[in-house]
């Protein structure tokens, strides 16, 4: 849960309610013109690992997903992010590979724990959305409690939260893929009618992640560096938290501003459109440039 607020109102989703015939096709036609590399087809994360695309899927290097946040308006991380989505857009994943450390797994998790510091980080959190002039947010619970899948060093969770005003609930489903140097940070957002459809089409995709040869979690040696955090640290802010000099919540607070995506309303409504332009556009040369 470690990317920065994505400020839900995009112009897509604008354009997707208000001025749906043309609006939506200027919209598509914006994010059919980036360098999506469309599936079958593998796609590179950060020289540490590659994801298979199968047919259906497409893919987004650095540069490009750059220039998708910007569609979003979502502000810059200064960090590479890569994307994957089915190709009708219904909801997005977003890769982001951390150099960290090797993260020991031997932790137990306490789901009522962590949702407590959650919790308290996003009280925290609060006063810098205020200051923003931002809704304020309130966690509602879990939508999918921490899990740990030793066999594949995959964890994973989602949290069920409100916004200020609004009775509309809405989740984020995350996932932590160890590897041997860091771990790969993945933000699954869909609509949260669809978040479960979205999870089950993910999860199937999860396989085809691979970490190249040297950066396995099972090629640990003696000697590489080790995260001075466990798993639980890494659904609450991570490195960022454990080195805060202002206070493990206020730390959490500010991860989890950042950390929050919400729903990309109107994406659905223009999910067509933007099907058939990867068809059209698929002999045509692109305006965006590959790494």
């Amino acid at each position: 849960m470690r990317k920065r607020l994505l400020s839900v109102l995009t112009a897509l989703a604008l354009v997707g309610t208000l001025a749906p015939a043309a609006a939506q096709d200027t919209g598509a036609q914006a994010l059919a013109n980036l360098a999506w590399q469309v599936g079958p087809t593998n796609g590179k994360i950060a020289d540490k690992a590659s994801i298979r695309v199968p047919e259906g899927y497409a893919f987004l290097d650095a540069a490009s997903t750059r220039k998708l946040n910007e569609i979003l308006h979502n502000p810059p991380t200064g960090t590479d992010e890569y994307t994957l989505a089915p190709k009708d857009m219904n909801w997005f994943s977003f890769f982001h590979y951390s150099d960290i450390g090797y993260v020991k797994d031997e932790e137990s998790l306490d789901a009522d724990a962590i949702l407590d510091s959650i919790r308290e980080g996003t009280e925290e959190g609060n006063e810098e959305r205020r200051k923003r002039g931002w809704e304020t947010m309130k966690i509602e619970g879990w939508s999918f409690k921490p899990q740990y899948d030793k066999s594949t060093h995959n964890l994973e969770w989602a949290v069920l939260a409100s916004s200020e005003g609004s009775t509309e609930k809405f989740a984020n489903y995350n996932t932590r893929l160890l590897g041997r140097h860091g771990v790969t940070e993945v933000i699954l957002v869909a609509d949260q009618t669809d978040l479960d459809g979205a999870i089950g089409q993910f999860k199937q995709l999860v396989p085809g992640y691979t970490f190249n040869d040297g950066e396995k979690y099972s090629e640990f040696k003696p000697g590489d560096h080790v995260a001075e955090f466990g798993l639980a640290a890494l659904i609450t802010g991570g490195a960022a938290a454990v080195a805060s000099k202002k206070g493990v919540f206020a730390a959490i607070g500010l991860f989890l501003v950042k950390a929050w995506k919400l729903v990309l309303v109107g994406f659905v409504a223009i999910g067509t459109a933007i099907g058939k332009l990867f068809g059209r556009n698929k002999d045509k040369p692109k305006d965006d440039a590959q790494e």
